[in-house]
């Protein structure tokens, strides 16, 4: 019978940390390839590497390095020459706006003189054919003066996903943001319109007036208030009986709308009563189409024989009394 072998029981050889990682560690130990070391060694050994031999080919490459060294120096040399224009240049641009914006700005002023001008001599008009209170109340109601009182403020802004996009001071450049959360032209109307059904008696949006002649649009992602730009939030003030303004607006057809964009599309919208809230004039009060009725003779003579009467009724009421 054979005999087995006899059980050895020497210790195991200790194992390596990074014998898990062995490709790694060949890349680390051997990071150039073999066959390119046996290159340059056979290369070298046969007089093939190196700098040149000849007295020709050390000449070409004295001449490459200076040709080389040349181009660069010509090229420093023409942008230390342009740099001084080209700053010049930058400067006389930067000049031109400048000027352009103060007489933009001059221009402006001035056109807010000549509307603050126009809208005095309107209310002098009314007030000489109608008395103070009226021409007062005209005013008012034109949106020609600026007025106060108690009122809501509704301040209605885009869906807060809209606040992460771009570069964070512009929500509307949000990358592949639903147009749904935002806030459209057609819903500020429905939102004013709510407003004005509900008992308010003057209405501005991010501080612009409205009137009877304002118009609501959009203009690509912008909302314009009579071509005026305007950016979220947007803060409606409405003067009016606070409690009873915000209570009949957020239980109107418009208020349940807007309750509706912040269910589904997560608009946001807040709403507040104000003891006293403050609209400006609108900048321009024109109007181009309506013209007033001129008063007939048949309405003159009516008014006539109306005044005629009463004043007989109150001389017979003096009559009696004495």
């Amino acid at each position: 019978m054979p005999q087995q072998p006899p059980d050895r029981s020497s210790a195991a050889r200790p194992r390596r940390p990074d014998a898990s990682m062995s490709l790694i560690t060949n890349v680390m130990d051997h990071s150039l390839d073999d066959g390119y070391a046996e290159a340059a060694a056979r290369k070298k050994s046969w007089g093939e590497g190196g700098l040149p031999k000849t007295l020709r080919a050390k000449l070409g490459l004295a001449g490459g390095l200076v040709l080389a060294a040349l181009v660069v120096t010509v090229g420093a040399a023409q942008a230390r020459v342009a740099a001084p224009v080209v700053a010049k240049e930058r400067q006389e641009l930067i000049d031109r706006v400048d000027k352009e914006t103060a007489d933009a700005d001059q221009l402006q002023g001035g056109v807010d003189k000549l509307r603050d001008d126009v809208s005095a001599r309107q209310r002098a008009a009314l007030r000489s054919s109608g008395g103070s209170a009226q021409a007062d109340l005209v005013s008012m109601l034109s949106g020609a003066t600026e007025v106060h009182g108690p009122g809501v403020k509704l301040v209605v802004n885009d869906a807060k996903e809209a606040s992460t996009g771009g570069d964070g001071t512009n929500p509307r450049e949000t990358a592949g943001f639903s147009d749904t959360g935002r806030v459209r032209d057609r819903d500020l109307q429905r939102v004013v319109n709510g407003l004005w059904a509900s008992g308010a008696e003057a209405v501005s949006v991010n501080g612009q007036r409205l009137t009877a002649l304002s118009a609501i649009r959009a203009a690509g992602d912008a909302i314009l208030v009579d071509n005026r730009p305007l950016v979220p939030p947007y803060t409606v003030l409405a003067v009016g009986d606070g409690p009873r303004l915000s209570s009949d607006f957020q239980n109107s057809g418009d208020g349940l709308y807007l309750h509706a964009l912040e269910q589904n599309y997560g608009i946001r919208a807040t709403i507040s009563t104000e003891h006293d809230v403050r609209l400006p004039a609108a900048p321009s009060v024109i109007v181009r189409t309506a013209q007033p009725v001129p008063e007939t003779a048949d309405a003159k003579n009516t008014e006539n024989s109306k005044n005629a009467k009463h004043t007989e009724n109150n001389e017979k009421t003096e009559k009696g009394t004495s």
